[in-house]
């Protein structure tokens, strides 16, 4: 469980069903269509949760102009890979998506699952590469804004800001994981991640109780520094007390109050 605590920055490799080629900045640029895109900044319903949506160029006008493409990755596809160029800046419109390192014994450890709203790419803004793979979970769209320019068109304090207090809740983010890791039980690993679920879903307008979940039962246990078995016990367990009912991978939490007493309490 340790080996799993100190490598909470990206994401999880492939599905070997879906093999997909790089993409190159080339490829990016050659499908720049934004006057084609259907859906604008101004009438996205992800506006206030978008991090880049909201600024002003010093002209006045708005960071969709600089929007180079509303890009389509389907189930299984690379957004980006470890040691890629970074060269844009993410933003998820639809889907579901992981980010996953390789770690050092060629084991895939799962760092993280990004939805609607979230923001994906700046691990690659110190470095200029990429320091883990983002893999959609189902077929999704993102907004890509190449990052050279936002540089030449932005405000750079406010733009400094902006990243900075996106990168600094990712840090808060990845902290939490790494005490719920390093201190907490299975049951209470397993209830934190649904109620975690629950919360983001809820701050997007969708039903905190009553979702899909996008990841297998394999990717939980990784990001959790569980084994798979250990997952579907506690999945069983919740279920049997009438915290959650579970049919494949829907899942309706029926006591949030229970969930929550999950945390902290002793183990049986």
């Amino acid at each position: 469980m340790t080996e799993n605590i100190t490598t909470r920055n990206a994401s999880i490799t492939a599905l070997e069903t879906y093999p997909t080629p790089r993409i190159t900045v080339r490829e990016i640029v050659s499908t720049v269509n934004v006057t084609g895109l259907q859906s604008r900044c101004s009438i996205c319903g992800l506006r206030e949760a978008c991090l880049p949506c909201d600024l002003m160029l010093p002209d006045g006008s708005h960071i969709e102009e600089l929007i180079t493409n509303d890009r389509h990755v389907e189930r299984g596809e690379y957004l980006y890979r470890t040691s890629d160029e970074f060269t844009c800046l993410y933003t998820v419109r639809s889907g579901f998506f992981k980010t996953v390192q390789t770690l050092e014994v060629g084991r895939e450890q799962v760092t993280g699952f990004h939805m609607t709203g979230d923001m994906l790419g700046a691990d690659g803004i110190g470095s200029e590469a990429h320091c883990c793979d983002a893999i959609a979970l189902e077929d999704s769209h993102v907004c890509v804004i190449l990052y050279s320019q936002i540089m030449k068109g932005w405000s750079r304090h406010e733009l400094r800001r902006r990243i900075q207090r996106a990168m600094s809740g990712e840090i808060v983010r990845e902290h939490s994981v790494m005490l719920l890791l390093g201190t907490r039980t299975a049951e209470e690993r397993l209830a934190a991640f649904l109620l975690n679920l629950s919360e983001r879903l809820a701050a997007r307008g969708y039903s905190p109780t009553e979702f899909i979940l996008r990841m297998a039962r394999q990717e939980i246990a990784s990001y959790l520094g569980m084994n798979d078995a250990t997952v579907s016990r506690q999945f069983s367990k919740f279920r049997s007390e009438g915290l959650i009912s579970v049919q494949y991978k829907h899942i309706q939490i029926r006591d949030i109050a229970g969930l929550k007493r999950c945390i902290g309490r002793k183990s049986d």
